[in-house]
């Protein structure tokens, strides 16, 4: 046992000289011994090799240090690079993610062991600011102060005794998203789907919509994202009037591996700290979180791990695990999280997809095909769902008009294919009725979003949960059935649509799908 007290100090690079040993020693499930150091004895090693952003560092045996601790690279320009340890390679070399750029490093520069993990500054300090990953500003605005509270970026989730699941619904005034996939306030939200389907629209009207009624804090982490992505975020939040209350953290897909992969922490610990500390409830909020699990995949293919499945990292799993389960609710206060997720090449069965799928309460699956057709927000009603949507949750009435809105949409995909071969007028009179049902009901969720009126010229539409519920039972009910279908498109409650179906001539045209059969 002394012998491993020992060698627990030799790891934090103090020596039988450096340091003493002080207090007790307990077993193998309490601390080893307390230490503390004499003189600041921080092991400098030197700069061995550079392969892109991992660099390989020298030092002297035993007093390596430990792994996910920060090294100090000096660059010779005035400008130290940070660096995590990832490895060890031997007893005297290491292997670091860089997280910021390398070129221009050479080998033989002098490294520092900091003796700490990544730290990121927390609190008043970063209200308004935009940030990169090590708390390093981006927004042209003055440095953060000195002596800002910082931590470090590393951190076991809570305890399962701790933690509380809400029931609370949140609302978003998204006419799909509050129907058939509500999300819970403390809950886990993802919006998947390809490229070009409006997962950043989606994302990017939740905001608008939740920002208004939302009392807390919100942070925003911005993992892979273009630099016009950030700038356009930052000058919206101010318009809106909401950045004072916001901390937006990117790490831009222009950057090394390492500052996207360990962004969502830099943001997740800032949550944590107005969470736990302040006791505040906070927004979170990312987009991309395969940007998250592809920069996860670059760093293990540098430091030479053997890939898994579909070329992945062998540790997939257990970084996604170790993002998600620290967003979570203590007591009464709250992380509400929403996250956009990128599938690649519409495969819903990605490992990458199905390993974050399996953390999150509501999934909102947006459909290429529906975009296609021009349904924007193109949620799939079927794929979509949510664990918040039952009776017991949401009430009977919520509940029974979901899943009948979802049978009558099931239903009338089953019949495309008929439809398309042989036409409408050959099913039966109730195949007709339900398809026309469907058809309205499938315009009736779409709806125009605030963040696009300037491409679209449309005014954006907030829509109550109880509007949305009455407008589809109506459609369910036959009350809508002489209405044509162009009234229900892009429009906001039941009432416009009434409007429109009594007015000589419609404002909006729904789409014609191609493959429906039949004339819109």
């Amino acid at each position: 046992m002394l012998s491993a007290a020992f060698r627990n100090a030799r790891a934090h690079g103090v020596g039988s000289s450096g340091g003493r040993l002080k207090g007790f020693l307990l077993g193998e499930s309490g601390p080893i011994a307390q230490l503390e150091p004499i003189h600041d004895r921080r092991p400098v090693g030197k700069v061995a090799a550079v392969r892109g952003a991992i660099v390989e560092i020298s030092f002297p045996a035993p007093a390596l240090p430990a792994i996910n601790e920060a090294v100090l690279i000096e660059r010779g320009d005035g400008e130290d690079i940070l660096a995590e340890v990832q490895a060890h390679v031997d007893e005297g070399h290491v292997r670091a993610i860089a997280l910021r750029s390398t070129i221009g490093l050479q080998r033989g520069r002098k490294v520092v062991a900091t003796g700490r993990p990544v730290e990121a500054p927390v609190g008043e300090a970063v209200l308004g600011r935009l940030i990169d990953v090590t708390g390093g500003v981006a927004d042209d605005g003055p440095p953060l102060p000195a002596d800002a509270p910082r931590r470090p970026i590393h951190r076991a989730p809570p305890a399962l005794a701790r933690q509380s699941r809400g029931t609370q619904i949140f609302s978003t005034g998204v006419k799909a998203i509050d129907l058939l996939t509500p999300l819970a306030h403390g809950g886990k939200a993802a919006m998947f789907g390809g490229a070009g389907v409006g997962k950043t629209v989606l994302v990017m009207e939740l905001i608008n919509a939740m920002i208004a009624r939302y009392q807390g804090i919100s942070v925003f982490a911005g993992v892979g994202e273009r630099s016009r992505e950030g700038h356009e975020m930052l000058l919206d939040m101010r318009r809106y009037g909401v950045l004072d209350r916001s901390v937006l953290v990117y790490g831009q897909m222009n950057e090394p591996p390492g500052a996207r992969w360990r962004a969502p922490l830099t943001a997740l610990t800032i949550a944590e700290f107005f969470r736990d500390e302040r006791r505040q409830n906070v927004l979170l909020l990312m987009d991309n979180v395969f940007r998250f699990v592809q920069a996860g995949a670059e760093v293990s293919g540098l430091l030479g791990r053997m890939p898994s499945r579909v070329g992945y990292q062998p540790t997939l799993a257990s970084e996604v695990a170790n993002l998600q389960e620290r967003i979570a609710s203590v007591g009464d206060v709250a992380v509400t999280a929403i996250e956009a997720v990128y599938v690649p090449a519409d495969d819903f069965t990605d490992p990458a997809v199905t390993a974050i799928a399996s953390h999150v309460d509501s999934m909102v699956m947006l459909s290429r095909q529906m975009a296609a057709e021009g349904m924007y927000p193109a949620i799939d009603p079927i794929l979509s769902s949510s664990v918040l949507l039952d009776p017991l949750v949401v009430g009977d009435e919520h509940a029974r008009v979901a899943t009948d809105t979802r049978r009558v949409i099931e239903h009338y995909r089953e019949l495309q294919d008929v439809i398309a071969l042989l036409g409408v007028d050959e099913l039966s009179v109730e195949d007709r009725r339900l398809v026309g049902r469907a058809r309205r009901l499938q315009r009736f969720l779409t709806q125009p979003f605030v963040v696009t009126e300037n491409f679209t010229g449309m005014p954006g539409r907030s829509v109550a949960v109880a509007e949305t519920i009455a407008g589809c039972d109506a459609i369910l009910s036959g009350t809508c059935d002489d209405w044509p279908e162009s009234a229900f498109y892009m429009i906001g409650s039941l009432d416009e649509a009434r409007e429109r179906a009594h007015s000589t001539n419609g404002r909006a045209e729904a789409p014609a799908s191609s493959n429906d059969g039949a004339s819109s």
